[in-house]
């Protein structure tokens, strides 16, 4: 039996007061109270576990020699109140695996309520039928979580928020929007647009643009296929102005690059970009450093390779303290609610 090699220790660069205020917790603090992870972003849970101040649970998991996933508890669960916390991140069918089996194995060791803190849900895109005979694989992947055991879950930035309604447990939706607005604030941006790249993420840039007081702009885009998508205009005065993208992830970075070009070319002065998940893959990196975008600004939901931990245009900050709050709050039965207003 091979042991599966654990996520990388070596965290993406952050100043001091992007991390975490680290803090004793203030609530019900006893052996019932337990926090587990997979392998996908073990950083981020230590983080929570340290903002909480509780011990991060003890959990083998490995791997047979054929790629096989085995998960075993280390310590004693009965009727505790268990957080599994794994991003579906790549490798997704892996950690999703792994995720879904550490569910099981605290089921059948008698926690007494076992939530999902799943701060990047793969499979988000696949959310409806938009083609003959496809898949809604969000729906499936929602099921699997209800049937492993899982009795609510807790979800950063869903791709499209109706897909809470494909689980049939309570859903806690938390929005990243109050970190990266307080970033933003912080630069002090004048003459600030904030954009949505598409039409279906003007609800995200219109609570960020209220936050930020500052004016809205859409882009129009065609999608050709599947990660392309044609940029055709902009809605929205952009001209002399600093425009700032918002978006839930950014993947190949291919549309959030061919919106900067667009936004400069229709008069902006400066284009910065900002998305919860940093999904990165193919030639992300590559398309953000040789874009006209001054910097993108991303959270750790997701761990970065190394290529994107390297790139100068690179950003991240922690939202640690927004989940253990979360997390928190669901342990003692009061609102999540207000966590990301």
């Amino acid at each position: 039996m091979a042991t599966l090699a654990t996520a990388t220790e070596k965290k993406a660069h952050m100043s001091a007061d992007e991390k975490p205020e680290r803090k004793p917790h203030r609530g019900r603090v006893d052996d019932k109270f337990k926090i587990f992870c997979g392998t996908a972003n073990e950083p981020l849970c230590q983080e929570v576990c340290d903002f909480l101040g509780l011990p991060r649970g003890q959990a083998t998991v490995t791997r047979f020699s054929d790629g096989e996933a085995y998960v075993q508890i280390q310590e004693n669960v009965r009727g505790a109140d268990v957080f599994v916390m794994q991003p579906t991140c790549r490798p997704v069918d892996e950690h999703l695996m792994e995720l879904l089996l550490m569910i099981d194995a605290l089921k059948r060791a008698s926690a007494r309520r076992i939530t999902a803190v799943i701060p990047y849900f793969g499979y988000a895109r696949q959310d409806r039928k938009d083609k003959p005979r496809a898949p809604i694989s969000s729906k499936l992947v929602a099921d699997l979580l209800t049937t492993a055991g899982a009795d609510r879950a807790l979800i950063v930035d869903l791709h499209a928020p109706q897909i809470q309604g494909f689980f049939n447990i309570p859903v806690d939706h938390l929005f990243a929007s109050p970190v990266l607005v307080d970033h933003f604030k912080k630069l002090k941006l004048t003459n600030l647009t904030v954009v949505s790249p598409d039409a279906g993420g003007v609800e995200r840039a219109r609570f960020f643009a209220k936050k930020m007081d500052s004016a809205l702009a859409i882009m129009d885009k065609r999608r050709v296929e599947m990660n392309v998508a044609e940029v055709m205009h902009v809605i929205g005065d952009v001209k002399g102005r600093t425009c700032l993208v918002i978006d839930d992830l950014i993947d190949t970075a291919g549309t959030l690059v061919k919106t900067a070009s667009a936004l400069m070319e229709n008069g902006a002065i400066s284009v910065y970009a900002c998305a919860s998940h940093p999904v990165l893959s193919g030639p992300a990196v590559e398309n953000i450093s040789k874009s006209c975008i001054t910097e993108v600004v991303v959270t750790n939901t997701i761990p970065l390779n190394n290529g994107a931990r390297d790139e100068p245009k690179m950003k991240v900050l922690s939202i640690a303290g927004l989940i253990g709050r979360a997390i928190q709050s669901i342990h003692e039965e009061t609102s999540v609610s207000g966590l990301s207003t």
